[in-house]
């Protein structure tokens, strides 16, 4: 197991998460000063978190970040050894950013009253609950997000950070709001499990039905975007 790899992933899922959970809390509970910012201030500051965990895992393990990006990276190339690392990694990250989270709100779940909002801090759930078409959402939004990045190619070094940056705030506001858009099974079901396991005062169920959607649609579209990209390239080289 590759150390580099392993705390690269770590430490920048756990900035990831922090910073993008914590934007939703600000945004969604009760007597915070970023209380009803809106949904524009929630997937600028999400792109802005991307931003921050690349720069602090990309000398490292190349900042993955995301189950979705590594098993479609791993597809894409037919190389699998380094999957494991990067899985344990990124949910380990996603488990102390979500609970860093909730540390440094603490005084405010107390003051919220609807538990949904609560669970919406920690994780994703659909504006209307249609499975089929949530689990579809999802895909379309992770096979955006990997077949981008991987179109960026060699010039992800001279473009840096920034341009996934960019890409992850053209899909929340494009695409993001019919699920939230998880496209990141750690990102999800991280701080789900955390928002299980938590004292949070009032915090209702962590809504297990639906936990499955945002893990294994961002692994299909991963995927997918994995396969079309491999027969792009055949067409066009």
């Amino acid at each position: 197991m590759d150390p580099k790899i392993l705390f690269g992933e770590i430490f920048g899922t756990m900035f990831l998460i922090l910073l993008g959970d914590g934007v939703v809390a600000g945004v969604l509970l009760a007597k915070s000063k970023a209380q009803n910012a809106g949904w524009i201030v929630i997937t600028a500051a999400w792109a802005f978190a991307v931003f921050v965990g690349v720069v602090v895992s990309a000398p490292f393990s190349g900042a993955h970040l995301n189950p979705a990006v590594t098993i479609g990276l791993a597809v894409k190339d037919m190389k699998f050894d380094n999957v494991p690392v990067y899985l344990i990694g990124q949910f380990i990250g996603a488990f102390i950013g979500a609970t860093l989270v909730a540390i440094h709100y603490w005084p405010h779940w107390a003051e919220t009253e609807d538990p949904g909002l609560k669970l919406a801090v920690f994780s994703t759930g659909p504006g209307i609950r249609n499975i089929p078409f949530n689990f579809v959402s999802e895909v379309i939004g992770t096979f955006v997000l990997v077949f981008v990045i991987m179109a960026f190619g060699d010039h992800t070094a001279s473009i840096g950070p920034l341009a996934v940056t960019v890409l992850v705030w053209s899909i929340g506001m494009s695409l993001g709001g019919t699920t939230g858009y998880a496209i990141n099974p750690a990102r999800d079901l991280g701080p789900r499990v955390i928002h299980q396991l938590l004292p949070i005062p009032g915090k209702g169920s962590s809504d297990w039905a639906y936990s499955w959607v945002p893990v294994a649609g961002p692994i299909v579209g991963g995927i997918v975007a994995a396969l079309v990209w491999n027969l792009y390239k055949g067409l066009v080289a």
